[in-house]
């Protein structure tokens, strides 16, 4: 079952007299459970495209399928519900609030999804545990670690139980061993059934995905099936060797 579908999507930005077309007639299929890679330089078109997958843009034309929902033409309001419901978003600067705990930066979806505060706090507690920081739930960010930091915005990620977990370049701020560390928590979520997309520069990082779709002036350049998983890991396993 795809999960994801783009028809032919194009994406075009006027800035007064300039014109940039972002993307060009985009078509791509994901399907549940699959662990994707999107890459390519700066003006490639990636970050575009995950804007429009992830809801967070429409397409100038062309159609996007998300969970058997067309939602290239939904307003900002329709696209902010699917949003909450259907994806889990991980950012390169975690976008955590500062004066709130990791359990409150946690639980902190679910009041727009309208749980109660027991049932939030149980929620957000069970995801810190998925990712190792449930020691941590009372801490604030500037108490964290960076790897500490990122697994709490993966749990915040998760505590909605998206379809999708998108992350765009979660790794940018990281030093090497904990950007290791932070994908194979990645692969954990993956290896349970989660449909991972991932934005992002680096080859090595790339290389844990299933799947690489590479762009090049708003135009998918190749999208193969990722052949060097076992390097991956390999650098999985040594990063679990370390903790």
């Amino acid at each position: 079952m795809n999960i994801i579908e783009t028809h032919q999507i194009a994406k075009r930005y006027v800035m007064g007299t300039e014109v940039v077309d972002a993307l060009k007639s985009i078509s791509i299929s994901v399907k549940k459970g699959e662990y994707v890679a999107f890459m390519g330089p700066s003006g490639s078109g990636k970050s575009t495209l995950m804007n429009i997958v992830g809801c967070l843009d429409s397409p100038t034309s062309g159609q996007y399928i998300l969970n058997s929902q067309d939602v290239s033409s939904m307003d900002e309001n329709e696209l902010a519900e699917v949003r909450n419901k259907e994806i889990g978003f991980v950012f390169q600067t975690f976008n955590l609030l500062p004066r709130q705990t990791s359990l409150e930066n946690v639980a902190l979806p679910l009041i727009y999804a309208g749980y109660s505060k027991a049932d939030r706090t149980e929620k957000a507690m069970q995801a810190l545990q998925s990712v190792g920081l449930e020691k941590r739930a009372g801490h604030r960010p500037n108490e964290l670690s960076g790897g500490q930091r990122q697994r709490v915005a993966v749990a915040r990620a998760l505590v909605n139980d998206p379809s999708i977990l998108l992350a765009d370049e979660p790794t940018g701020n990281l030093d090497t061993k904990t950007s290791y560390e932070i994908m194979d928590l990645f692969d954990q979520i993956h290896s349970k059934g989660n449909t991972v997309i991932m934005v992002t520069h680096e080859e090595d990082i790339a290389e844990y995905a299933h799947r690489i779709i590479r762009l090049r002036d708003g135009l998918i350049e190749t999208d193969r099936a990722n052949m060097n998983i076992r390097k991956a890991n390999v650098l999985i396993q040594a990063a679990r060797a370390d903790e």
